[in-house]
């Protein structure tokens, strides 16, 4: 406003006021018009000009001049200058620079996702220049939220519920903006808001396939047949295209493979037997897949409760060690019994025992809470008669179809106390008659196999001693070799050598096998026509001598050579060249040439030679 009072400037003279005007002091403006003035009296600095705009010039200049002399020509002056700063005041409203915003997002954004931002100008400063953005009207007001941005005085448009390009293509909104600190004093300024039209456009996505739930359950009883159907997932393309929907088990959840599905319709079916109690419940993933893209794949889960089907027989709840007492009365009672059942019928179990026949010793009292007892029909047992009694037991149900089975209570005869208290039973008494215990046994049948190992050991050692040694003695004849130790008397000493059996060979026993090798057959020695008496013993020697010089089979009277068992003789015999000096002219070599190729050496060497001599 013009006038209003901005400051005061005040200036001394150090001349006597008293002294006619030399201390009186005039203020004037230097500078600073035409938007400010001064009291020339008081120095009050004051506005010359109404509704300064801060907006248009913030900062001024204002130079102030005090003379004395009451300002008279001839008077003293001084200058100070003041600066001034216009603070900001609201009295301008927020404004968009455009009337109308365009913005683009992908169907496929997530909800919370930044589209874009708008913001209003605000020719204010501080907190009068603050705004709140919202959005007031538009076909789009459930989609997207707007939220203001302190630091920078923007609104910030997210996406508030999942976009779809073939539902929606375009959405118009309606923004507002607004100050947040309004000065009454301003308020016939206008409103201090402003609006613009936002359109928000959706762009197409290549989408993966919809289902048509988030879930799935099917309940199927566990007696169906294999191939049965037991629900359908349906799913489709969101995309305009529409592209057929191809459908697959996640093998990762059926490891058993008792589902399968068909490709096509997404129809589940059985492939494997159900058994509700082995598994109540079978959760799957089924995958939806497009067939013009197969990257693009959307899950699924199908829980699958199999439903009960009365398939099980009850059978005895535990196993029962049960006896009767010698001193048993009738109807006294010996046992208590139970029953279980893997089924669950919705009525809950209900079981009923019976006899599978009439029994003369025992019989079965149901109690009609899945429980029974067993009972004694006569006076007395031995177990010296009959020890143990078997007694079958029907157990039935009460679900459709009816299931029943028969279980077996082994019933012992035992030796009992006054108070029924089990003493022995009759396994125990026909065991060990004599009163011996179980230790005992086990230490009679230790000394019985200690027993038998000692008479094993003592046969084989026994059998160790008897092995014969590999010569016998002297008079084991090998290879027509005579043994002896002293020199002899000549040919008149018949006492110390028989001279008969050099010229007699026939004397020795031609066909004595060695013992020290296992028989085969042998070279038979020839035979040589016996001297005649008058024949010279030197003589005679020499001839032997040859004869078993040139004989391949006879080993050399120098050495006595013990060979073992080597195996049979070669068809060839011995093709050894140490033989061949006395019986070069002896021998024929040409069978070599028929023996093959890897014989032909051999063949020239030893028949070549022949033929050598042949032709010379």
């Amino acid at each position: 406003v013009s006038g209003t009072s901005v400051v005061q400037v005040t200036a001394t003279d150090a001349d006597d006021p008293s002294y006619g005007n030399s201390a009186r002091i005039i203020y004037s403006i230097l500078q600073g018009q035409p938007y400010f003035s001064v009291e020339p009296e008081t120095g009050i600095i004051r506005t010359a000009l109404p509704n300064m705009n801060r907006e248009n010039r913030e900062q001024y200049q204002v130079v102030i001049q005090a003379k004395d002399m009451g300002g008279q020509m001839g008077g003293l002056s001084g200058t100070t200058t003041v600066n001034i700063t216009l603070t900001d005041v609201n009295d301008n409203p927020p404004r968009f620079p455009q009337s109308t915003i365009h913005l683009r997002i992908p169907e496929s954004s997530p909800v919370g996702t930044a589209i874009g931002s708008v913001k209003a100008t605000d020719a204010d400063t501080g907190k009068n220049a603050e705004v709140e953005y919202r959005i007031i009207d538009g076909d789009g007001t459930d989609m997207f939220d707007i939220v203001t941005q302190k630091d920078t005085q923007e609104g910030i448009i997210t996406v508030r519920k999942p976009l779809d390009y073939e539902t929606r293509r375009l959405y118009t909104l309606k923004v507002e903006a607004e100050n947040t600190h309004v000065d009454p004093r301003f308020y016939y300024l206008g409103p201090f808001k402003d609006t613009t039209i936002v359109k928000i456009s959706v762009e197409d996505v290549d989408e993966p396939p919809v289902f048509s739930r988030s879930s799935y359950l099917f309940e199927v009883h566990e007696d169906i047949e294999l191939g049965t159907i037991i629900g359908t997932v349906m799913a489709r393309d969101p995309d305009s295209a529409s592209s057929p929907i191809r459908f697959s088990l996640d093998r990762h959840t059926d490891l058993d493979r008792i589902f399968n599905i068909h490709s096509g319709n997404g129809s589940i079916y059985t492939s494997k037997p159900l058994d509700r109690e082995i598994s109540q419940w079978h959760n799957l993933s089924v995958i939806a897949a497009e067939i013009n893209n197969p990257k693009d794949t959307t899950r699924v889960p199908v829980y699958v409760r199999i439903l009960d089907v009365n398939d099980n027989a009850p059978q005895f709840a535990v196993f029962y060690d049960t006896f009767v007492c010698e001193n048993a009365r009738a109807g006294q009672l010996i046992q208590t019994i139970s029953a279980v059942d893997k089924d669950d019928p919705l009525g809950g179990q209900k079981f009923f025992f019976s006899l599978a026949a009439v029994n003369p010793n025992f019989t079965v009292q149901d109690n009609e809470d899945n429980t029974a007892r067993i009972l004694t029909r006569r006076n007395g047992f031995s177990r010296h008669e009959i020890s143990t009694y078997l007694l079958p037991v029907v157990i039935s149900d009460n679900d459709y179809p009816i299931q029943s089975s028969t279980g077996t209570l082994t019933i012992r005869v035992c030796a009992c106390d006054s108070r029924g208290n089990m003493q022995s039973c009759s396994a125990e008494a026909l065991l060990l008659p004599a009163g011996l215990s179980t230790g005992a046994l086990v230490a009679i049948l230790l000394c019985i196999i200690i027993l038998l190992v000692i008479v094993v050991l003592f046969a084989a050692l026994k059998r160790q001693r008897k092995k014969e040694p590999l010569i016998l003695s002297k008079e084991d004849i090998r290879d027509n070799i005579v043994s002896y130790n002293d020199e002899g008397g000549g040919e008149e000493d018949t006492q110390a050598f028989d001279i008969g059996t050099l010229r007699n060979p026939a004397a020795i026993e031609d066909k004595k096998l060695r013992r020290d090798i296992i028989p085969e057959t042998l070279f038979v020695p020839r035979r040589t026509p016996s001297a005649p008496d008058n024949t010279d013993v030197r003589d005679f020697i020499n001839q032997r001598l040859k004869e078993h010089d040139t004989d391949p089979c006879a080993p050399p009277y120098d050495s006595l050579a013990t060979y073992a068992y080597e195996g049979n003789d070669s068809i060839a015999e011995s093709l050894s060249s140490l033989e061949s000096g006395t019986t070069e002219g002896d021998q024929n070599y040409d069978y070599l040439r028929e023996w093959g190729p890897r014989f032909n050496k051999l063949a020239e060497m030893y028949g070549g030679g022949e033929s050598d001599k042949d032709t010379s």
